[in-house]
């Protein structure tokens, strides 16, 4: 089955332009449609006539409306830092019509931040009465455990930050690992015969809680999907001069960007 993954945002948690920055990366950004102008990191997946997001960032509401988002059918999270859930809540024209509430998927420390943040949302009583109509589900922390959507798995894969376990995605021939320090060993085998591998890249120089663009190239190569793209980047790094430096298989993803991928229904993996 053919699918779309759409990056919304490819940026880190400060976002590029950075507030009361005067890089030359930063000045580039200033101009609208530059590929160095980054919003906080999602991709939108479309498939089937389907949208699955993964992750809410608090730039979600300008990314719809640059995309032209009419509807969403599930959202997955990969952790609840403010960069990854804070545009929960721009869901809620999207879920008023959705019977039983639309469904989010999170893994209890992220689901947990989640109802705290959005207490008035998630309370049994005395609900606001326009709040999100979402139904949060909690995925469980195992290898390889899978989210059906739609005819297709959504594969989760551990994925170190900093000291931090969080949620990666496999779908298809498709990862999504952002917010990436380290890949534990047993998430290893869920990342064989990748088409397309979607990793953090945050700066050149090494960084306790993100990987870094040396050592994203050497999980690629590790790796060996066929193509593969870096997120959550910071101001560190010029979009055309780094990909001027990367394989051709390997480039910088920017906001916008399109990639067409074989989305495998209920794909099979060893854990």
């Amino acid at each position: 089955m053919e699918a779309t993954l759409t990056f919304l945002g490819s940026g880190t948690s400060m976002g590029v332009p950075t507030l009361g920055c005067i890089c030359a990366v930063c000045a580039l950004a200033c101009t609208p449609g530059n590929p160095n102008r980054r919003t906080r990191p999602s991709v939108l997946v479309t498939y089937g006539g389907h949208n699955v997001l993964i992750d809410t960032g608090p730039d979600f509401h300008a990314q719809a409306i640059r995309e032209g988002v009419q509807h969403v059918d599930a959202v997955l999270y990969t952790h609840g830092h403010a960069d990854h859930v804070l545009g929960m809540d721009d869901l809620r024209p999207l879920s008023f019509h959705q019977p039983g509430g639309l469904p989010l998927y999170a893994d209890d420390a992220t689901a947990t931040i989640m109802e705290r943040i959005f207490e008035y949302t998630f309370r049994k009583v005395d609900r606001y009465p326009t709040s999100a109509r979402v139904n949060l589900q909690r995925v469980s922390t195992e290898p390889g455990t899978c989210v059906d959507l739609f005819g297709v798995s959504f594969v989760r894969v551990p994925v170190s930050h900093g000291r931090t376990t969080i949620s990666g995605y496999r779908f298809g021939g498709a990862a999504y690992l952002t917010d990436l320090s380290d890949l534990p060993p047993e998430s290893l085998p869920l990342l064989s015969g990748l088409d397309i591998l979607i990793l953090d890249a945050l700066r050149r120089e090494p960084h306790p809680t993100h990987s870094h663009l040396a050592k994203s190239i050497e999980l690629v190569h590790q790796l060996s999907p066929k193509r593969a793209f870096f997120t959550h980047i910071s101001h560190d790094l010029e979009h055309d001069a780094v990909n001027a430096e990367l394989p051709p298989h390997v480039r910088l993803a920017h906001d916008g960007l399109k990639l067409s991928f074989d989305i495998v229904p209920k794909i099979e993996v060893s854990a």
